[in-house]
């Protein structure tokens, strides 16, 4: 016996001939309708005559249906452990004040100016800052995920972080992304996909991840495409209040690496004091067009001297020097030194 059959069987043992009020259909009518969008007998409920209706089972939302799944059924929302990455000396909004948050509200001032027209020159794109080094190992992934966050930590910013290191996809683990999480690469493969299938929310609300992806034969092409090309200046225009933040691959790895930096209004560049080769900066920087905005953050620099405002002085390669309050672990001192605008 169905459930609405049961309902009506219910009202048919109460009534008795002669006691059936005039309005009998009506209610039988409302009962069945109950019995059809609660799946609970009647005779369980006492609902009040001033209840709102619900809509037709046809317009109501399917009970697993998850508004925060991409294709594929993975999950759209991310919850990054900040206590993991503040444990590696990053930047989180757990310890807003941390010596290294301080040395990123230094790196960061520069690029923001830019981005809203305060800067020597007009930057066009500043909102799209691609983080880049020379090769691997200089602290690239730590710097574009410590710049993201605190950006994020700006009343008036909202930031999209766009993991671009494919082979690596080293800032994908730090965060946590689990592993086929569909990102840039399909986004850039499969027409189907849209931008709102590779977006993940995070558990800070003005942070946005977008992971690599799955890896294919042809990655390092499709980075370097028309598609990309365009996918990064409607990202840009779109949303005048966002920041996207792009980790990339190092400029002497991939050839890849300097075409994606032409699409892009700043560029960050990563140099290890001490360990990156003073050719392979040099060779580095040549691979990115003249007529951009350079920041060069020295990274694992020891501070030689502290002055009495709090800054010392830090390492430099050539044409930059680096002052800030320490970059990285207290015990090994490292530190990073804000951008340097490159003309």
């Amino acid at each position: 016996m169905s459930i609405i059959e049961k309902a009506v069987n219910k009202l048919d043992e109460k009534a008795t001939p002669g006691q059936v009020p005039d309005n009998d259909a009506a209610v039988r009518e409302d009962t069945v309708q109950r019995a059809v969008h609660t799946e609970e007998p009647p005779a369980t409920q006492s609902a009040p005559e001033t209840a709102t209706p619900q809509a037709p089972l046809s317009q109501q939302p399917s009970p697993k249906a998850d508004p925060q799944t991409a294709p594929g059924g993975t999950a759209r929302t991310l919850d990054i452990a900040f206590d993991q990455l503040h444990e590696k000396g990053l930047v989180t909004p757990l310890v807003p004040r941390s010596r290294i948050a301080e040395e990123f509200r230094t790196i960061k001032r520069p690029l923001l100016r830019n981005i809203a027209g305060e800067g020597a020159v007009p930057v066009p794109n500043a909102n799209l800052i691609m983080v880049t080094s020379a090769i691997q190992g200089d602290g690239k992934t730590y710097t574009s995920i410590s710049l993201a966050i605190s950006i994020a930590m700006e009343l008036d910013k909202t930031v999209l972080f766009v993991d671009g290191d494919i082979a690596r996809a080293s800032a994908c683990r730090m965060l946590g992304v689990p592993d086929n999480t569909p990102g840039l690469l399909d986004l850039l493969e499969d027409t189907s996909v849209g931008v709102e299938d590779v977006l993940m929310r995070t558990n800070m609300p003005k942070l946005t991840v977008v992971p690599t992806g799955k890896v294919r034969e042809h990655s390092n092409e499709l980075l370097a495409s028309d598609k990309m090309q365009s996918l990064m200046q409607e990202l840009s225009q779109r949303y005048s209040d966002r920041v996207i933040v792009f980790d990339s691959p190092p400029l002497l790895m991939t050839t890849e690496a300097s075409v994606l930096a032409n699409f892009m209004g700043q560029i960050v560049f990563v140099v290890a004091a001490d360990q990156t080769p003073q050719k392979a900066v040099t060779d580095a920087l040549e691979r990115i067009g003249e007529d951009k905005m350079v920041g060069v953050v020295l990274n694992k620099a020891r501070k030689r001297h502290v002055n009495p405002f709090g800054f010392g002085m830090g390492y430099g390669y050539g044409y930059g020097y680096g002052y800030g309050y320490g970059y990285g672990s207290r015990e090994r001192g490292e530190q990073a030194a804000p951008p340097e605008n490159k003309s």
